[in-house]
């Protein structure tokens, strides 16, 4: 489920994109010399751009809360990557007075000294 919702939010942010690239300057911003004789830009064609914008964006804005709801709903139990499996699965230090694996009960057998009067 929230595979579908992040896959609907990559659609809606695409569409939002395409809108925003489709629409026609409105003639306002660092374009603008003072005055203009289309102070409004094109209307007709801009309502449904502008709607479309709009709507997508509350789409956006929609699915985000809801993947954060979702995602923070399900982490109980962690969030199921492998990082985490990992994590889990480290071994854990034994306590005190464990049964920790020993070594022989006779040291290693210590090198000879070299002859240390050489001339």
């Amino acid at each position: 489920m929230l595979t579908l919702v992040i896959v609907l939010l990559v659609i809606a942010c695409v569409g939002l994109g395409l809108f925003v690239l489709i629409q026609n300057p409105k003639g306002g911003g660092l374009a603008t010399g003072g005055a203009s004789s289309n102070m409004f830009g094109v209307q007709r064609t801009g309502d449904v751009l502008e709607k479309g914008t709009w709507i997508l964006l509350a789409f956006i804005v929609v699915f985000s809360l809801a993947i954060t709801a979702m995602s923070k709903s399900g982490s109980t139990g962690g969030t199921g990557s492998k990082i985490d499996d990992h994590i889990n699965k480290a071994a854990t230090p034994s306590p005190i007075g464990g049964a920790l694996p020993t070594k022989s009960a006779t040291p290693a057998a210590t090198p000879a000294k070299a002859d240390s009067t050489k001339n």
